[in-house]
């Protein structure tokens, strides 16, 4: 069966970024890191020996990292959801992954970390409260979302109820 993983080019941050990313993750681990060699150098650019690439897994899904230079940037038509199943794990989440990031880009659970990659951290019961057959509920949760960055539960519980 085909695997998809994802490929994350950063400028030349690729082994810090992913030493980020699975300090958060308590499913995480850092696979092979293959380095850029003198063949291609013309092209590339990069010194040989540096850092060509990090494979490395978050709760299950592998990623690479790549440091291709500075040609491209990430942006929010690409971003990561965080399902967390308490406030606890939103607070946590958040918190991890915002730290040096962008905080004007911050809003309805959707961050951007310090190196420029967006992530949703929201509750799993997002989609449900969201849905349903009452549009009034989801009306309510939804311009109570509107006004959040980081998500808070109760409140979209409590709007969803009515309150």
């Amino acid at each position: 069966m085909p695997h998809i993983t994802p490929c994350l080019w950063f400028d030349d941050q690729a082994e810090e970024a992913a030493q980020f990313y699975v300090s958060i993750f308590e499913d995480a681990r850092i696979g092979a890191v293959s380095h850029y060699a003198e063949a291609g150098q013309d092209i590339h650019g990069k010194p040989p020996g540096s850092v060509m690439t990090v494979s490395f897994e978050l709760a299950g899904q592998p990623f690479l990292a790549l440091n291709g230079g500075p040609a491209f940037r990430f942006n929010q038509a690409v971003s990561f959801q965080v399902v967390c199943e308490s406030q606890q794990e939103i607070d946590t989440y958040w918190e991890k992954l915002s730290a040096g990031g962008d905080d004007a880009a911050q809003q309805c659970g959707w961050l951007k970390d310090r190196f420029g990659l967006s992530w949703q951290v929201v509750p799993a019961e997002l989609s449900d409260l969201l849905g349903g057959p009452e549009p009034a509920r989801a009306q309510r949760v939804m311009a109570a979302l509107l006004l959040m960055k980081k998500l808070d539960l109760d409140a979209l519980r409590q709007a969803h109820a009515g309150g």
